[in-house]
């Protein structure tokens, strides 16, 4: 791809039964903001016909409508972050009951600028910082956890999962649609750890970009790498305070119907 760093098909990702997750259902990347002519010609020839966005209103608002867009490919847009939207989150301009009734359900949203690697205080304390960050995804955003995975089972052909490096709030969403589906811990992991290769093309992409470059030009790429223990944690945490990303992911509202359903899209 011309505009792409981060871009693969987790299919041949082998799963505990022997079998592996088919080619050309699940995809996932970076920003498609900049698509080139070739590169949107490149992914509809791949089959792709649903786009599941990640990024946070503000990034969407800010950035502007990209080029698959302009296509028949839908588009599902399900920010992990907590920022104030209708129905979710905290209206500070409400009064009274309403306003303190929303507050039990979500957190306070977040500042205006709803960017990734901003200094917000994660929801959810763990040892591994960067996994209290992808375990308050599910606590802030149950609704969008669960409304991406719902986006990627229901696709009528290859669903691309993006955000804007393509590596944090992506590799949560796609490592609890591989668990779900079957596939071996260690393979998830390893497809998490892989953007790490690409972690300087990512971030010279993104810096390039107004909406990030002040929030991005001080960080050491060090601070953008994707540790293989930083998943591993995160799916542990899970699997001890749960019992599972199935048994947790039931407690927001998945259903072994959803369940079924990712199945049978990711390995056919």
């Amino acid at each position: 791809m011309d505009q792409l760093v981060n871009l693969r098909d987790v299919g041949g990702i082998p799963t505990t039964d022997g079998g592996a997750i088919e080619p050309g259902r699940l995809l996932r990347s970076d920003n498609l903001q900049d698509l080139t002519p070739a590169d949107v010609e490149a992914l509809l020839d791949l089959g792709v016909t649903d786009v599941v966005d990640l990024r946070s209103d503000y990034e969407v608002e800010a950035e502007g409508p990209g080029p698959l867009s302009r296509t028949d490919v839908v588009h599902h847009q399900h920010s992990f972050f907590r920022e104030w939207r209708e129905g979710v989150g905290v209206d500070k301009q409400a009064e009274g009951g309403e306003a303190e009734e929303l507050a039990d359900e979500r957190p306070d949203a977040v500042p205006d600028e709803a960017l990734p690697w901003v200094d917000l205080e994660p929801s959810v304390e763990a040892e591994n910082k960067t996994t209290g960050v992808y375990l308050s995804y599910l606590a802030d955003r149950p609704d969008s956890v669960v409304g991406g995975l719902r986006a990627v089972a229901d696709a009528d052909g290859a669903a691309l999962v993006h955000c804007a490096a393509g590596k944090d709030r992506t590799g949560t969403l796609v490592a609890l649609a591989l668990t779900l589906a079957g596939a071996e811990r260690e393979a998830v992991v390893a497809d998490y750890a892989a953007s790490s290769e690409r972690a300087q093309q990512i971030l010279d992409r993104l810096l390039a970009s107004d909406t990030y470059n002040a929030n991005l030009r001080d960080r050491p790429l060090s601070s953008h790498l994707t540790h293989p223990e930083t998943m591993r944690a995160f799916l542990e945490h899970v699997d001890a305070a749960y019992g599972g990303v199935e048994p947790m992911l039931n407690r927001i509202g998945w259903t072994e119907d959803d369940t079924a359903r990712l199945r049978a899209k990711l390995r056919g």
